[in-house]
């Protein structure tokens, strides 16, 4: 219980970091044209005092940034293994991983493909006796196993697109949040 009420803390610390950073884009450069999605950066996981929880993304190509409003279950799979933390017992994610490793599946990459109707989509990219599989993923559970597994995490430059335009975000680089 005490883990857990630290872990808390973490997000929450985490989450304040990312609100009071601005999540601004450096600079206030404008992204250069689509080449395919670009590996992103999970910057961390928040709370705010009204209850929502976030994960923040970071490109590494352009440092465009989109904050993803995700569940308090998920914000914790995300964060346990960004923090370093050790549960006393597996979290879903982990015994996900253990399964797919005897099965001898790896987790080659996770892709961030799309948002629609202000859901994101993303898919997990495995290998499977040598062979590629894709599976449809819920982008929080994604970067929760992409983070234990340590695979990259990428994003299609239209999910920061889409993600600009979205009610309340500004009309062009800047405050994400």
């Amino acid at each position: 219980m005490v883990k857990l009420r630290r872990l808390r803390g973490l997000v929450l610390v985490l989450g304040l970091g990312v609100v009071l950073s601005g999540a601004r884009n450096p600079g206030g450069t404008t992204a250069p044209p689509a080449v395919g999605p670009q590996e992103v950066s999970v910057v961390g996981v928040f709370s705010d005092p009204s209850g929502q929880h976030g994960v923040m993304i970071e490109g590494k190509r352009d440092k465009r940034r989109v904050l993803m409003l995700i569940g308090a279950a998920e914000a914790t799979a995300i964060a346990v293994p960004l923090e370093h933390v050790t549960p006393p017992r597996p979290l879903t994610h982990d015994l996900f991983l253990t399964l797919l490793g005897r099965l001898k599946v790896g987790v080659d990459r996770v892709v961030i493909t799309d948002l629609r109707n202000s859901t994101y989509y993303a898919t997990l990219h495995l290998t499977v006796d040598g062979a590629p599989m894709e599976l449809d993923s819920r982008p929080s559970d994604a970067i929760a196993l992409a983070i234990r597994a340590k695979a990259p995490v990428f994003a299609e430059d239209r999910v920061f697109e889409k993600a600009d335009r979205l009610p309340g975000s500004p009309a062009g680089p800047g405050e994400r949040i």
